[in-house]
């Protein structure tokens, strides 16, 4: 009888069938709580900053989006096998949006920042910029060093990494924080400041569209810094399948051509 039983607890069969279930559940369980909800929900939710020419620009015209992001957050939804939803978030609101789980991660070049770091998880970087003057073609102001200099009026779009970086670099000229409604394009064409500093993509929207814009490059290196995507911590799986696809994309060749298309190949992130 005793035999009989131990056979029945122990015989290889009903063990190797446990075995094969605890696998088939080991992934799921093992995938953390943000790539579960997303598998879950068959969806992907991601913000986006709908002003960001170039990256994910919502056209005033057409109300189409586009932009790097816009083509190559598809890409990551396909990838995946999910339906792709975007959701309106902003530099100021981006750590919110992410920590409350109104998005599932952030695509619009979000400049990895310390502060940022402290509260979010980057993936590795896929574009880099440096810091670029937008003034007048009639204005005073002809190269980078101009701009800090006394009496000039120095704009950056609040909540953007410029703001900080203007705040502790400029000794002479006087910083302006500009808010919505108000847009750093408008104080410029009223003369409410002489410069604003922006991004290289954000510069391509006045260049390739206002033929009274100037750009100033800086001389020398100023304050470049790696953009990437923003996930909220605490889901080291789903940042691994944010670090996979970037790698995916930089190897397949769909980072460099939909950074071609929207004029951003000079700071593409290639390794």
């Amino acid at each position: 009888m005793m035999r009989t039983l131990t056979a029945r607890l122990f015989h290889p069969l009903p063990m190797l069938a446990a075995t094969l279930a605890l696998a088939a559940v080991a992934p799921a369980a093992l995938a953390g709580p943000v790539l579960d909800r997303i598998q879950a929900a068959g969806a992907l939710k991601v913000c986006i900053w709908p002003d960001y020419y170039g990256i994910t620009w919502r056209n005033p015209r057409t109300q189409q989006l586009t932009g790097i992001d816009i083509e190559l957050s598809a890409e990551l939804a396909r990838d995946m096998k999910l339906k792709l939803e975007y959701v309106e978030s902003s530099f100021p609101k981006l750590i919110e949006d992410l920590i409350s789980d109104r998005c599932d991660i952030a695509m619009h070049a979000v400049a990895v920042l310390p502060a940022r770091a402290e509260k979010l998880k980057f993936s590795q970087p896929y574009l880099q910029s440096d810091i670029y003057g937008i003034t007048t073609r009639s204005h005073r102001i002809k190269t980078f060093e101009d701009i800090d200099q006394p009496g000039m009026q120095v704009a950056v779009q609040a909540g953007t990494f410029m703001e900080p970086v203007m705040a502790a670099a400029l000794k002479q000229a006087k910083l302006v924080v500009v808010k919505p409604p108000q847009t750093r394009e408008q104080e410029l064409e009223a003369g409410r400041v002489d410069v604003f500093m922006t991004d290289f993509p954000y510069s391509r929207r006045l260049l390739d569209n206002a033929d009274w814009a100037r750009l100033v490059s800086p001389t020398k290196a100023f304050h470049a810094l790696p953009y990437a995507y923003a996930v909220k911590p605490g889901d080291e799986a789903w940042l691994r399948r944010v670090d996979e696809f970037v790698a995916n994309i930089k190897r397949d060749g769909r980072l460099e051509a939909a950074a071609r298309r929207h004029g951003l190949t000079e700071i593409v992130v290639r390794k």
